[in-house]
């Protein structure tokens, strides 16, 4: 008769396994103590050991790879945000003075320092405050009545209409505050009498 293999459950031999590793007990110990052969006992020990190293080890490289798919996702993520950022600050079409009215300065979420780059403009243009000076302010509205008396009069004229009252400004200061009041002298523009292209010719006019 062939020899018999006597079976062992599989919790017994996981009590057995990790009291092998333990090494509290001698193997020999063990093996007496559940009447297994202490070569039986040692490969229990071996599989368990493996298995356990097995187990952390892909529990480890499933953690990496999956934070390794994450940063690319990010990555992509953010690939696609700053593309649209840059294309929002090339089509903003905003002047320096328009956007820095639109950052927040209470803002609890947003920081003035991010604002101002999403913007595309410089931090410290947002805390620069123009000084107006109070003699251009007095000139602004000596202009603007003039103007409205005297349309036509350009950046020469207008000199000249507040030297008589007094002031002594050059030209340049003038053609500057009316560029900045958006005027300019009301005259007839040059070619108005030339026909349009598709204007038809009437060769008896």
């Amino acid at each position: 008769m062939g020899k018999i293999h006597k079976r062992y459950p599989p919790t017994l031999k996981a009590k057995i396994a990790l009291e092998a590793i333990r090494e509290e007990d001698r193997i020999a110990e063990l093996a007496s103590r559940y009447q297994v052969h202490p070569t039986q006992i040692k490969r229990w020990k071996k599989a368990a050991t493996e298995r356990m190293i097995e187990l952390f080890a892909d529990k480890r490289q499933k953690r990496e790879k999956e934070n390794n798919l994450l940063i690319e996702e990010l990555h992509r993520e953010i690939g696609q945000l700053k593309v649209g950022l840059d294309w929002l600050k090339k089509n903003l079409g905003l002047s320096v003075r328009e956007k820095v009215l639109l950052i927040e300065r209470k803002s609890d979420t947003i920081p003035i320092t991010i604002q101002a780059k999403l913007l595309g403009i410089a931090r410290s243009t947002t805390y620069y405050k123009s000084v107006v000076d109070s003699y251009n302010l007095e000139l602004i509205h000596l202009i603007d009545e003039q103007y409205t008396k005297t349309p036509f009069y350009g950046s020469r004229r207008m000199r000249e209409a507040l030297r008589r009252k007094g002031h002594k400004v050059n030209r340049k200061r003038m053609q500057r505050l009316m560029r900045l009041m958006g005027i300019e002298a009301i005259y007839p523009k040059r070619a108005l009498s030339r026909p349009s292209p598709g204007h038809k010719i009437y060769l008896y006019l």
